[in-house]
């Protein structure tokens, strides 16, 4: 038994740690899971370096100890534990009992001294000991063969003490540790021993005198008045003290080798659905087991593929595509995986391979070298496959080579599931869904993305995904948002992409010239105002202009100097106009960096610049626009709104047509609120910020004021995204007193709204999600918060989801419906962008009345809702002047 090992684990001392090493982790249900996933990621990391034939984990047990009869102030004034950890040790003893992993707890008695009952039982058996811990109390358990592993700076780091170590690090046996325990008192655990005597000098007592006994006997010889005075005065308190720091060694307990054994087998089952829903991805993959079955089916159907790299190799695929078109097998599916190249713009996207897997025959098809060997027959083949009605394509991300084959004239029909699009709505918190993670996480199987077969075992891993994906989507009872919704939209963003937005390079030069002027008059303004030159972009030289030179309260520091962010300028807004000057410098120069300079490098050969729409970027749902952004030019000030003249129709035969959705979010609040005052206005086609003025004010409407109607606006809009009496002040620039009476004054007009804000914060702490009116969901774990500003933000989501959620919903179905009209009546005019809640359009003259009809009933009849949705329309030489 000589090389037998047994690994011992301080539960609650290792779920500490692991709490307060990590951050906030939590699921997708709000369930706090960072202790749980510290510990066992430190669990694991042990059993792999120790290897033991034995591992047992101790618990403290809530019921008193024998400590606290003798000293009923033991632990006293102890923190009480916070919910976020509390919650989670449940977790990892169910964990625990899946792994087989032995618990020890007892009433009366701590896991201290159950691990130094334990670690004395092996010790007598010759087997070696090891006890992991973060509690230092635990030395005094070293011995020769007994091993203290120390936790520290989080769970990466620790030391390691045995009897050796202990003697030459502190210069006293562990048994002497208790002794200078007892001088030096806990606070942590409320024992009290010597006032004024700490560390150090307990250390060195007990250096020189070996044990309190000999302190007490050496008394007289200790030099410093007042330590000996306090060592005579509290000599019982320190023996008493080393009593309650012991360890005791005898727990009576039943101990069994066999029961504590290391075993191998694991539910191994359970433990992959446990980590599924706490959504350890990491952790499924050391799961004895689980990893390798699944990677062998995936490895079995790797050497089984055709490869289609020549001209001469086409008609293979060609005659399976036909044969299988016409026949039953694996009703007609096909999973696709594209490797697609994304060059510096649009044009230089393409498609390198593509990899395909039937169930009966797999297929690499090499795209650029047969595009090089003939484009014709190429784009050919890709017609056959990809247009073939008979065929349903499962694929992952197929906006973007939906996007490069509309490029080739080719268009991607049958898109029966993306594996992309159904991962986000699953859970749309994430910051990435690349493929890799997708298939970790629902497979448990980890492909390497250095492995050279990486495509082909994605691609035989996708009928896995498929199949869980499928499942979770229909759970949440979202296939009508996916299948009506996001995937119907997918051909609709890739026109988008292919079609891009003219611009005028003339006129882009005449604005960069503006802004330029513009520029420099502000900086000449603000050197006049500062009466010197100065880097106004460097926040030390700015800092020192306008808390030094020009004396304006400083509101917040630096560990480099003063702060001059965003935050701060507004809080100086109105103390001297400098001030002003500065935020508008920023804002000038933040756009002109953006977009003139950085639209330049963006203009493709055609004169458009090609931006690309993302579905699976935002937790509301909705679309977002990148390389570049077009989604977000800042309007505030006229020079914003310039850039927009540059965006022009196609050629002189064409106008810009903006369709925008009026009040939509408030329409969409009406509607679930289920408010009839709100709804009421909204069917009487009131200006709705004047009705609301007039409920609020109390005043006629035709007496309502443009600064009361101001107001109102800021209070419906704030209602909308769950505005406090303090935002609102700092909106308005008035009380919060008066805030409050104007929120309170509106809910007594909208008391259903009231009621529903009310309830969605219930559900959302019930559910830890709220839905769209299309079923979309979003988790908001920070509504269990037991920090109260996090909570107030999971508040605030939760009532503004649904709505900005809904609207999200509504203009994408707008977009899909606008989109195929304008197919079916084989229009020239396109759609060209959308903004938040406006369709952009690009419209031939010609066409221009059937296409206001179009865009006017397809986005007004979107969803029977109860208040009717309004869309204004304007056309233009150029997006300024539509919009």
């Amino acid at each position: 038994m000589d090389n037998e090992k047994l690994l011992i684990l301080d539960g609650h001392s290792l779920m500490n740690r692991a709490f307060y090493a990590l951050p906030d982790l939590t699921n997708s249900e709000g369930v706090h899971t960072n202790a749980v996933y510290g510990f066992l990621n430190m669990l694991l990391k042990m059993k792999k370096e120790i290897e033991p034939n034995y591992i047992v984990c101790t618990f403290d047990k809530s019921a008193p100890t024998f400590r606290h009869d003798k000293y009923t102030e033991y632990k006293a004034g102890r923190k009480k534990m916070p919910p976020e950890l509390s919650q989670q040790f449940p977790i990892i003893q169910e964990i625990l009992n899946m792994m087989s992993i032995n618990i020890f707890e007892i009433d009366g008695f701590e896991a201290d001294d159950l691990m130094g009952t334990l670690s004395v039982f092996a010790e007598d058996k010759g087997i070696e000991v090891y006890i992991i811990t973060g509690d230092r109390d635990a030395l005094q358990l070293a011995t020769d063969k007994v091993k203290i592993i120390i936790t520290k700076k989080g769970i990466t780091q620790k030391e390691i003490y045995d009897r050796s170590r202990m003697v030459e690090e502190y210069g006293v046996t562990p048994t002497q540790f208790i002794d200078v325990k007892g001088l030096m008192g806990d606070s942590s655990d409320n024992i009290p021993g010597v006032p004024g005597v700490g560390e150090k000098t307990a250390f060195k007592l007990i250096r020189e005198y070996k044990s309190i006994e000999n302190v007490f006997e050496n008394i007289d010889n200790i030099s410093g008045k007042k330590l000996r005075e306090n060592l005579k005065k509290y000599m019982e308190q320190a023996a008493f003290s080393k009593k309650l720091a012991t360890i005791v060694t005898d727990v009576p307990i039943e101990m069994d080798l066999s029961s504590i054994e290391s075993k191998k087998q694991y539910d191994a089952e359970g433990l992959k659905k446990l980590f599924e829903r706490l959504e350890f991805k990491s952790l499924i993959n050391k799961i004895p087991g689980s990893k390798q079955r699944e990677k062998d089916e995936i490895c079995k159907t790797q050497d089984y593929r055709v490869k289609v790299n020549h001209v001469d190799d086409l008609n293979k695929l060609k005659n399976f595509v036909h044969y299988l078109s016409g026949s039953k097998i694996k009703d007609n599916l096909l999973y696709i995986n594209f490797n697609v190249v994304n060059g510096k713009t649009y044009s230089k996207n393409f498609i390198d391979k593509i990899f395909i897997n039937s169930g009966e025959e797999n297929f690499e098809i090499d795209v650029s070298k047969l595009y090089d060997e003939n484009e014709d027959d190429t784009v050919e083949l890709m017609k056959v496959l990809f247009e073939n009605p008979n065929l349903y394509k499962i694929s992952y991300d197929v906006k973007s080579p939906c996007s490069i084959l509309h490029r080739m004239g080719i268009k991607l029909s049958k898109i029966k599931f993306d594996i992309k699009i159904a991962a986000y709505l699953i859970d749309s918190s994430k910051s990435n869904y690349e493929l890799l993670d997708i298939i970790k996480e629902y497979t448990a199987v980890d492909i390497s993305e250095e492995d050279k077969d990486i495509f082909v075992k994605e691609t035989a891993a996708l009928e896995k995904v498929y199949s869980v994906l499928r499942q979770k989507v229909e759970e949440g009872n979202m296939e009508k948002l996916l299948y009506e919704v996001e995937q119907p939209l997918i051909p609709v963003l890739a026109s988008m992409e292919y079609e891009g937005f003219k611009v005028d390079r003339n006129r882009l030069l005449q604005q960069e010239d503006k802004f330029k002027l513009k520029i420099d008059k502000v900086q000449n303004q603000i050197y006049s105002l500062a009466e010197e030159e100065f880097n106004i972009n460097s926040p030390k030289q700015l800092g020192k202009i306008l808390f030094e030179k020009l004396d304006l309260p400083v509101i917040k520091k630096t560990k480099t100097g003063y702060s001059t962010n965003a935050e701060v300028l507004e809080k100086l807004k109105g103390k001297h106009p400098i001030i002003e000057n500065i935020m508008y410098y920023r804002q000038l120069t933040k756009l002109y960096s953006t977009y003139i300079e950085g639209l330049k490098t963006v203009i493709e050969e055609d004169d458009k610049i090609h931006s690309s729409f993302n579905q699976t970027v935002t937790t509301t749902g909705r679309l977002s626009s990148t390389e570049p952004n077009l989604q977000n030019i800042p309007i505030k000030y006229e020079m914003g709104r310039e850039i927009r003249k540059i965006f022009v129709p196609d050629n002189e035969d064409c106008v810009i047509l903006s369709a925008d959705y009026s009040q939509i979010e408030l329409r969409v609040l009406a509607h679930i609120a289920d408010d009839k005052n709100l709804i009421s206005a909204f069917i009487n086609h009131s200006d709705i910020h004047t009705k609301t003025a007039s409920e609020v004010f109390k005043v006629p409407i035709d007496e309502v004021t443009p600064v009361q109607r101001s107001n109102a606006k800021a209070v419906n809009f704030g209602i909308v995204y769950g505005i406090g009496d303090f935002s609102l002040s700092k909106s308005l620039n008035i009380s919060r007193k008066e805030a409050k009476l104007y929120i309170d004054t509106y809910f007594e007009r909208y008391p259903n709204v009231k009621l529903y804000m009310d309830n969605i914060v219930k559900e959302a702490r019930e559910n830890f999600y709220v839905t769209t009116i299309m079923n979309r969901r979003r988790f908001i774990p920070e509504i269990k918060s037991s920090n109260k500003i996090v909570r107030a933000l999971g508040e605030r989501l939760a009532m503004n989801t649904p709505i900005q959620g809904s609207a999200a919903d509504i203009i994408k179905i707008a977009m899909v419906n606008v989109y195929r009209r304008l197919e079916k009546e084989h229009l020239r005019s396109k759609l060209i962008l959308q903004v938040h809640d406006e369709l952009i359009l690009n419209v031939y003259k010609e066409e221009l009345e059937r296409v206001k009809n179009i865009v006017k009933m397809e986005m007004e009849n979107v969803l029977d809702l109860k208040v009717p949705l309004e869309v204004d329309i304007n056309m233009g030489s150029n997006w300024y002047e539509a919009k």
